[in-house]
């Protein structure tokens, strides 16, 4: 299926460090991750990660950057 022809709904997920992907509508999420709210195509969810993936560090990393730094 090439992406033109993609008609499939997506959900943005979120897993517990943070980090963002896209998993198909109607299917159980895997162990670990949450729906995010956003649903839509592929191609809106993506950009929707876009927006809101701006440092691409898991989040335990993040934490444990900023308390060597202070």
């Amino acid at each position: 299926m090439s992406e033109n022809t993609d008609t499939r709904t997506y959900l943005v997920v979120l897993n517990d460090e943070e980090q963002y992907s896209i998993w198909a509508a109607g299917r159980e999420l895997p162990a670990g991750w949450t729906a995010e709210g956003t649903q839509g195509t592929r191609e809106e969810c993506l950009a929707r990660i876009d927006q809101v993936w701006t440092d691409m560090r898991p989040r335990s990393l993040r934490e444990r950057m900023a308390a060597t730094a202070g």
